[in-house]
């Protein structure tokens, strides 16, 4: 190998880690807002809850709860620094630093909404520690995609289709038939759909991040349609989740 060469390699290594550290510390500032903003939409969820019809029975009355709003726009900086994080970083990364945000809410919920953590409790959250460490540490060394276009091809592969067609199918029958007959004896049906939907929003949200930063750089990326189409993906994907996290928060 050439000087310059090792000079290529050692700068694009450089680069490499700066992206990704980037991305590291928007996914950690993200789950810290997220998690605060679980708290206090819970607090304004209750508060509606205490004037109308709750959230977990179908009731909007939290839309008139200003709490419920500052929460929500906690949450909205959250997940903008979460959407800019997978700009820089690979999902693989970035999305198990999602878990820290589960951290963060359970040891406030234990000191402000008088919600004991048992031993299971602080279980869970090593778990989550422990887990997300090893995630990140034997993630595995590919290429992220670097446009939009990659993403599709990647989308449009038979064992993803597959994959997407089950997890939509999956969703659909927790929301149509499980979520009104048992949803407030179970919440791992609101929480199950939450999980499934958020696999796809992750996907979606990585090539709008990716169309965005392109079109920035100099890359027009809004002629083409799949940019359009995983836009309407992630609005979607995550107004289902926002629906149903709700649900959760007050069963």
């Amino acid at each position: 190998m050439t000087p310059d060469a090792t000079d290529d390699a050692t700068g694009g290594g450089g680069d490499l880690f700066a992206a990704n550290l980037k991305g590291s510390l928007l996914a950690v500032a993200s789950s810290a807002f997220i998690g605060v903003s679980f708290i206090v939409k819970k607090k304004g969820l209750r508060r509606a809850g205490a004037a109308g019809s709750r959230a977990g029975v179908g009731g909007y009355g939290y839309l008139l709860e200003p709490l419920w709003w500052v929460g929500m726009v906690t949450m909205l900086v959250g997940e903008i620094a979460n959407f800019i994080a997978y700009m820089f970083a690979p999902a693989v990364l970035v999305t198990p630093l999602g878990a820290l945000s589960i951290i963060v809410s359970a040891v406030l919920a234990h000191f402000t909404l008088n919600e004991k953590l048992q031993r299971v409790g602080v279980l869970g959250c090593v778990l989550c520690i422990v887990g997300s460490t090893v995630i990140i540490l034997h993630a595995p060394q590919e290429r992220t995609p670097s446009s939009v276009d990659e993403i599709w091809h990647l989308a449009i592969q038979p064992d993803f289709l597959c994959y997407a067609a089950i997890a939509v199918a999956v969703s659909l029958f927790l929301m149509i038939y499980c979520a009104p007959r048992y949803g407030q004896m179970n919440i791992m049906v609101y929480v199950g759909i939450c999980s499934v939907i958020g696999s796809l929003t992750v996907m979606s949200i990585k090539a709008v991040g990716i169309a965005i930063k392109l079109t920035i750089e100099g890359i027009n990326q809004a002629g083409y349609f799949q940019t359009w189409l995983f836009a309407v993906i992630s609005v979607t994907c995550i107004v289902i989740q926002l629906i149903y996290l709700n649900k959760v928060h007050y069963s």
